[in-house]
């Protein structure tokens, strides 16, 4: 087993950075479910868990999710450094909150088979925003939570949905948030360019909502208060060409994986199933649902590679991809993609 690093997640760039400067982020590291890490890695005293529902094994239990800052070069992206997350009390980890859906629904296991404790510091970091004085906002899918953290790397308020109580939360968020499905929490994030909004989706509708649309909220980044909803309606399954040629495109499998702003209350999300994914520009000063533009589909770019997650705004005509690369568990690596338009983004 190779593990490499992951840093695909979620994307950043903040507009006083170096030209081709940007931060990405990693999730909650590599895990493995039973059946893989038996075939692929041989791991057959991990049998008795094969029929345990959700199990998941962790090759680092004390793995610490981080960020990464990246210079991006003509032909190459340069990592600079790695700050992993902590509190003031310790290391984040990516194993799950205790009491949480996740803990009982993805009971996690090392790689002897012993069962690991839930963490009140655990975090799934999906989505990323970076801000003027060298902090972040990252979004994560546990809680649902937003973590601001510092230049340094540490954590300084985790605001979590109000009703949800541990050790350094914050219960300011909309009770609602608490409804996101196992593993479809706060994927998407992206801050408004004073800084005082945070625009934050939905990896997938929540729970007894439509699948067919999502939530994108905009939130007081002081204080968490919701300033708007509002409804992003997925494209058909169908028309995301190669997942529905593999059989693969249903509405279930639907996700937003990533937002960056591109002028106040304007959006690029990053919309995709497995194989196919797009980039849709929408506007925010209207209530309720969303009008789309289509900016990028990869259906019409072949050889862009599947799992895209990443999303950042490099200049007002490029943009920046990244994939998740599950941390190489099963062999994928992490590609990045430059992609260059004819007009500024905020006028396509």
């Amino acid at each position: 087993m190779r593990l490499t690093l992951g840093l695909g997640s979620g994307l950043a760039r903040r507009p006083g950075d170096p030209a081709g400067r940007v931060w990405g982020l990693g999730d909650r590291g590599p895990n493995l479910k039973v059946p893989v890490a038996i075939d692929r890695y041989g791991l057959e005293g991990l049998a008795p868990l094969a029929g345990l529902p959700g199990a998941k094994i962790l090759p680092m239990p004390d793995f610490q999710p981080a960020l990464a800052e990246l210079q991006v070069h003509d032909e190459r992206v340069e990592l600079l450094r790695v700050l992993p997350l902590r509190t003031a009390d310790g290391p984040m980890s990516g194993r799950a909150l205790p009491g949480s859906a996740e803990a009982a629904m993805e009971p996690t296991f090392d790689l002897s088979g012993r069962p690991l404790a839930p963490d009140v510091r655990g975090v799934d970091t999906e989505g990323l925003a970076a801000l003027s004085d060298g902090g972040f906002w990252a979004g994560e899918e546990y809680g649902p939570s937003l973590l601001k953290v510092d230049a340094s790397g540490v954590v300084r308020r985790r605001l979590v949905p109000a009703g949800l109580k541990f050790a350094g939360a914050e219960p300011v968020l909309p009770p609602e948030a608490s409804r996101r499905r196992l593993n479809r929490g706060f994927e998407g994030l992206a801050l408004s360019p004073d800084e005082r909004r945070l625009y934050v989706a939905f990896q997938s509708a929540p729970e007894g909502s439509d699948p067919a649309a999502t939530l994108i909220w905009t939130l007081d980044a002081e204080t968490g208060r919701r300033l708007a909803e509002h409804l992003y309606p997925f494209d058909p399954p169908e028309s995301f060409t190669a997942d529905a040629a593999a059989g693969e495109a249903d509405q279930e499998g639907l996700k937003v994986c990533d937002l960056a702003c591109i002028a106040d209350d304007c959006l690029l999300v990053l919309e995709r199933v497995t194989r196919s994914a797009r980039i849709c520009a929408v506007r925010l000063d209207r209530p309720g649902s969303l009008a789309k533009r289509l900016v990028f589909s990869t259906d019409h770019s072949p050889g862009v590679a599947q799992d895209l997650e990443g999303l950042a705004v490099l200049s007002p005509r490029e943009l920046l991809l990244a994939t998740d690369n599950d941390y190489g568990v099963e062999g994928a690596k992490t590609a990045l993609y430059r992609l260059t338009f004819s007009e500024d983004l905020a006028a396509l």
